[in-house]
């Protein structure tokens, strides 16, 4: 399962401290998770035949062995800290599940 997160940075949040924050903390954090089998974060740079911006200034892209075990994982206190963080930079983020075909 995959679970795909779009979301722009609140108003006043530095994408600089953002992404120190996301690779420092975010990252090794998620993928330190026994659930995850894969997190990365992408920034988004353009719409692919436009010179329109993006909708959303980043994606995370969350691979996971089970639903079950991703919501025990980030239900965990301590992960509680990085959920925290990640809500202090984010403006109502957009969470899609997804199957494989």
């Amino acid at each position: 399962m995959r679970i795909i997160c779009l979301f722009n940075l609140k108003p006043g949040a530095s994408r600089e401290g953002y992404e120190a924050w996301a690779r420092g903390t975010d990252i090794p954090g998620v993928n330190a998770l026994g659930s995850v089998k894969a997190f990365t974060v992408h920034r988004a740079t353009g719409l692919f035949g436009s010179d329109a911006a993006p909708p959303y200034d980043y994606i995370e892209v969350i691979d996971i062995r089970g639903m079950d075990e991703f919501v025990a994982d980030v239900s965990n206190p301590e992960f509680q800290k990085v959920a925290a963080g990640f809500g202090q930079f984010t403006d109502n983020p957009t969470f899609i599940l997804t199957d494989d075909l």
